[in-house]
């Protein structure tokens, strides 16, 4: 069985994460989404890849490139200009073989249902949902998909499209025809809903999915991925320092007397964290990240580079790459009424429908000596703070230059 994962968007719905980062390379419990993805397949009985890229390329290039490391065989088509799923689909023809499986890049499936997937004839994943206005749903009849309703204030079915999907190769026959939705792209339900007059497609459902597409679904990935990951020291935990529950430390990383580790915790590589932090449950810190002297972090991403200053508290975060934090730099996560925390997507506010929720913070960013940040708060890649702001809203780089802050 071959897969073609499709990985070519930048995700807009996650920056400030994706500036020059595409989606699938975020990382989720220490490995980019996409390798959770290969890997998941890889267990289901997948050997042969196609990755179709387009943002961010070269990342994912060189991160897999033939896949060997992976123990599978990856190729590589490009999809020059992001025009819609079933355009990327398209961007593979050459590569596909007669039967194949099409998997989304940003969603995570259980492989007993990839499993069952591989041995249809035609078929598609789905899942059943609480807020199915979030989703495409498929209309079924005996376990049969009838056709596929996009978003919808009034959805008529709760059985959400999962974006994974068994095609034959005529399949690009009728995405050749299919013309542009109302959001100028080519979509791959409509070329699905074609081919669902021509042969029976069946539909599986899901056990678990995870769909990374707002940048707070990274916490909740990395809560389920980490009750998953084996505990492994590999680095130094110098005297005094205490660690309870599942906890893999890499190599090269000290943790320094003091510091006080509740799992489940993942830290990478040639990190230093200490003395004397506090690192709670569910947090994934990853490579030559710093975490210094009374620092408290809890339930957040911390990702490669980052230096996290004494005295400072992170809740509930996503924090990017090569940020520094001034010290006493706190990142509040709860609102006095307890409701729900509102954020940005696209510079929109939403409601996050989370209770607790810090901040999302891009590549670059720097604060200053005691900043405090609001609840729900973003903050764009390459913003440099200054010591005792209070920072909240949707925050980006020139709002500093034009005195807005």
């Amino acid at each position: 069985m071959q897969a073609i994962i499709l990985a070519a968007g930048e995700g807009s719905r996650m920056r400030p994460l994706t500036a020059g980062v595409p989606k699938v390379m975020l990382p989720i419990a220490g490995r980019p989404l996409l390798e959770h993805i290969v890997l998941r397949a890889k267990e289901a009985g997948i050997e042969r890849f196609v990755l179709v890229v387009g943002y961010g390329a070269d990342s994912v290039r060189d991160h897999f490139q033939d896949g060997r490391s992976l123990g599978v065989k990856i190729e590589y088509a490009h999809q020059n200009e992001q025009l819609g799923t079933a355009h990327a689909l398209m961007a593979a023809e050459s590569l596909a073989e007669g039967s194949f499986m099409v998997l989304n890049g940003d969603v995570l499936p259980d492989v007993g249902a990839l499993k069952e997937l591989a041995a249809k004839g035609m078929a598609v994943s789905a899942i059943k949902v609480d807020d199915p206005g979030r989703y495409g749903v498929f209309l079924e009849e005996d376990g049969i998909f009838q056709s596929v309703v996009e978003k919808s204030e009034d959805p008529p079915s709760n059985l959400a499209n999962a974006g994974i999907y068994l095609f034959k190769k005529w399949i690009f026959d009728e995405l050749r025809v299919i013309p542009k939705s109302s959001r100028g792209e080519y979509e791959l339900t409509d070329g699905l809903n074609r081919a669902a007059k021509k042969e029976a497609i069946e539909i599986v459902e899901l056990n678990s999915w995870l769909e990374i597409g707002r940048p707070w679904d990274i916490l909740e990935a990395n809560l389920a991925l980490l009750a998953q990951v084996e505990p492994r020291i590999l680095g130094e935990v110098e005297e005094g320092a205490t660690l309870k529950g599942k906890i893999s430390i890499g190599r090269g990383t000290v943790v320094r007397s003091g510091s006080y580790i509740e799992g489940p915790v993942m830290i990478g590589q040639d990190s230093e964290i200490g003395p004397n932090c506090y690192i709670r449950p569910a947090c994934c810190i990853g490579d030559n990240v710093r975490i210094g002297n009374a620092v408290e972090i809890k339930n957040s991403a911390i990702m490669n580079g980052t230096k996290i200053g004494h005295l400072s508290y992170v809740g509930d975060s996503i924090i990017g790459q090569r940020c520094n934090f001034g010290a006493g730099t706190i990142c509040s996560n709860l609102r006095h009424d307890k409701s729900n925390i509102k954020s940005y997507l696209k510079g929109e506010k939403v409601d996050s429908g989370r209770r607790k929720l810090g901040v999302i913070m891009g590549h670059g960013v720097m604060t200053g000596i005691n900043t405090s940040i609001y609840p729900g708060t973003v903050i764009d890649a390459g913003y440099w703070g200054r010591p005792a702001e209070v920072i909240r809203g949707h925050i980006s780089p020139e709002m500093k230059d034009n005195g807005l802050l």
